[in-house]
């Protein structure tokens, strides 16, 4: 399961991590987000010690959200040492997530 990543643990869980991260800003009202959500879920079981797949609530934890940008959702990046290296608004096919992830492996 995705991991739930809030303002607290973003530094830790995602800027420090030594694996590739994907990250799902998200919100519980957001219609096409619940779209990508169960995308997110199967990608996070596959990826599973190879990548970091988390989630942020976007109404509960603002601050990372506005220091990268997010201004529709959804929107999920991806880091890689500490560093956006991906990004994608909107909703996408799983191969979109899977190839940014993919290409950094």
């Amino acid at each position: 399961m995705a991991l739930e990543i809030t303002d607290a643990t973003f530094e830790e869980t995602v800027l420090k991590s030594d694996k590739p991260v994907l990250v799902d800003f998200w919100a519980a009202w957001c219609g096409p987000c619940r779209m990508v959500g169960p995308i997110i879920e199967e990608i996070s079981g596959e990826y599973d010690g190879k990548a970091v797949v988390g989630k942020v609530d976007v109404d509960a934890n603002q601050e990372f959200a506005a220091k990268y940008g997010v201004r529709n959702i959804p929107t999920v990046l991806v880091f890689q040492n500490g560093e956006v290296v991906g990004r994608q608004v909107g909703v996408a096919p799983k191969n979109a997530y899977t190839e940014a992830i993919d290409s950094l492996l």
